[in-house]
């Protein structure tokens, strides 16, 4: 059974829950710890979940946010492969297909 993954981004939440509301605060931080981003990129990590990130800017906001990596990141299951039941059903229920007619208002 192949399954696919995705991971829920927690960036923004773990700011606010450490009373930091504006991205650009992070800028300065991340420099403190080697992490040259700029304000745009920050603005962009902050605001949308990241495709790739380097390990050095995940661990600099692990020591700035004070948090674990699983804190920032939620691994979940996109989706799962349906098991075929033996009947050549599948164990989700399939939409109804229903026709409808259109009608035309009277005197056209």
């Amino acid at each position: 059974m192949n399954r696919k993954m995705g991971y829920q981004w927690h960036l923004r939440k773990v700011m606010a829950e450490r009373g930091m509301f504006a991205t650009t605060d992070l800028v300065p931080l991340l420099a403190e710890r080697g992490v040259h981003l700029s304000r745009e990129q920050v603005f962009r990590l902050v605001t949308q979940p990241p495709q790739r990130m380097s390990m050095d800017t995940l661990a600099a906001l692990c020591d700035i946010l004070d948090c674990q990596v699983q804190d920032l990141i939620e691994i979940t299951v996109v989706n799962q492969q349906v098991r075929k039941t033996g009947t050549g059903g599948s164990d989700q229920a399939v939409p109804q297909v229903r026709r409808t007619s259109i009608r035309r208002p009277e005197g056209l």
